[in-house]
């Protein structure tokens, strides 16, 4: 089957079976069963061999019965760099994002992040600050292995350590970030399936009201930050009151960000000296 028609197809079977995005997600899978990236697929003109036809029905398929593009080509992009994903970690989302950049226009050499997944956060923001140091714990060893997989393709000396927030956490650092579980129990019925049945629970939600990770994070900050340090955390968007009132009760000094649709998506507590 020549490209072109394989690419349609593979399009009109996502759109049939109801998925939102339906041309970008099947490029994405197509891309990735070739090798190339999804703008190179424009300029490529041959047929398919029985292999890569396979493998492209089989991502199709999967995509159709929801689970995510990043999990079935197995890696996602992310702020500068490129993240292996497996079922054992969230898939990083741009939002995030939000977090990396405000955590570069703080001062700091050290950083803990907690609950570090694919380590998309700590891996992006010790290449972007050489000489840096920085720790990542989860209490997943799945999700450590991929971290550390990570840190190793993109060059990134990191450690790694499984652990439940801060248990076993020694030393103090400059900084610390975490994308923690925020959504509430009663809001995981109306995610997208997408997210619910593919995605981790544990790292969606705290299986209460969605803030148990942000007092556990709170109340273990001042013991671990350097003086004068920050705290950045990614939050829902409707938590930014609740989150700063958190982090104020416990001595910081706070601020939402707001992400580039305008929604509040990161803490910043700054704990004075």
């Amino acid at each position: 089957m020549n490209l072109r028609d394989a690419r349609a197809g593979a399009a009109r079977r996502l759109a049939a079976a109801g998925i939102e995005g339906a041309a970008r997600d099947a490029d994405r899978i197509l891309a990735a069963v070739l090798g190339v990236e999804p703008g190179r697929l424009r300029i490529i003109d041959r047929d398919l061999t029985a292999d890569e036809l396979a493998r492209l029905d089989h991502g199709i398929a999967a995509r159709a019965a929801r689970q995510p593009v990043a999990q079935i080509v197995g890696f996602r992009d992310f702020y500068a760099h490129r993240f292996r994903v497996t079922r054992d970690t969230l898939d990083p989302r741009p939002e995030t994002e939000t977090l990396v950049q405000a955590a570069l226009e703080l001062p700091w050499t050290s950083v803990l992040d907690l609950g570090t997944g694919t380590g998309a956060i700590l891996i992006s923001l010790l290449a972007a600050r050489r000489g840096s140091v920085g720790l990542g714990t989860d209490i997943s060893g799945a999700a450590l292995d991929v971290a550390r997989g990570n840190a190793q393709m993109i060059g990134v000396t990191a450690g790694f350590a499984q652990a439940d927030w801060y248990d076993g956490v020694t030393g103090r650092f400059d900084l610390i970030v975490s994308n923690p579980p925020y959504i509430a129990l009663f809001e995981m019925a109306d995610l997208a399936p997408d997210v619910r049945d593919w995605e981790p629970h544990g790292a969606l939600t705290d299986g209460a009201d969605g803030l148990t990770a942000y007092r556990a994070i709170a109340a273990g900050a001042a013991r671990h930050l350097t003086p004068g340090g920050h705290v950045l955390v990614e939050i829902g968007p409707t938590q930014g009151a609740a989150v700063s009132a958190i982090f104020t009760e416990g001595g910081a000094e706070t601020r939402v960000i707001a992400d580039l649709d305008g929604r509040d998506r990161v803490v910043s507590a700054r704990f004075p000296a």
